[in-house]
């Protein structure tokens, strides 16, 4: 395919160098130049080019531009009609990306995350779907999502991620403090909880851990008990509404 790629961040950056191996002749815009400049050094398929540029050579284009710059940006620039566009713009729904790309297609939203670089990630999808599963399902998975609340919803847990990471990191630390080698004890517990995790739904590891009087299930009762479970959701519930 001819791919765009207006906007290069950390994610955009992400995105293409998790297409780049797949033969697309791949356009990046020069906006974050170092990141562009960098990929184009990866990648001998991807190529730098000024936005309108990217455009005319492309069939399928990626907005990686932050919500509240993404009007002034467009707005200047020219799309065709058969132009399919892929939002990386979790905050802005796809009717709002359906105006300012007009008279381009507003194919999907896709929220991806840094994994999708190497390939087994999770990535959230609205729209196109199938699209989406064209260009990254064959290494990672595509999760459907049926409407823009889904999304909404979806967005706001994915941000069990930092607290949970924030978790292993303290337990790593603890670990470091008595054991002597931090960098083993950490990578150690990431490769517990995510093989665990990958392996299991979390109802069959939940059972599996709930030895009595073990140390899983006494860590879990403590900090159960000390009200994590509802400070999560009280969290969740301030993401959702906004605060």
């Amino acid at each position: 395919m001819r791919i765009g790629i207006i906007g290069t961040g950390t994610i955009a950056s992400a995105v293409v160098q998790g297409m780049a191996g797949d033969g697309h002749d791949i356009a990046v815009s020069r906006r974050s130049a170092a990141q562009s400049e960098r990929l184009a050094a990866m990648h001998a398929n991807v190529t730098i080019h000024d936005n309108q540029a990217v455009l005319d050579r492309s069939d399928v284009i990626f907005l990686g531009l932050m919500a509240g710059v993404a009007g002034d940006v467009l707005g200047s620039l020219a799309l065709r009609a058969d132009h399919k566009v892929i939002s990386l713009m979790a905050d802005c729904a796809l009717g709002k990306v359906a105006q300012m790309i007009a008279p381009a297609q507003a194919a999907a939203i896709m929220i991806p995350f840094p994994g999708i670089a190497q390939g087994g990630s999770p990535i959230m999808g609205y729209g196109d779907t199938d699209l989406l599963q064209t260009l990254f399902g064959g290494r990672n998975t595509i999760f459907a999502l049926k409407s823009e609340d889904d999304l909404a919803a979806y967005s706001c847990a994915q941000a069990v991620l930092s607290p949970a990471v924030r978790m292993v990191a303290d337990a790593a630390d603890w670990l470091g403090s008595r054991a002597g080698d931090r960098a083993q004890g950490e990578a150690f517990l990431r490769a517990l909880v995510g093989s665990s995790l990958i392996g299991s739904d979390c109802a069959t590891l939940l059972s599996a851990l709930d030895t009595p009087g073990g140390y899983n299930q006494r860590l879990r009762n403590h900090m159960t008990g000390s009200g994590m479970s509802e400070t999560l959701a009280e969290g969740l519930g301030r993401l959702e509404r906004g605060e």
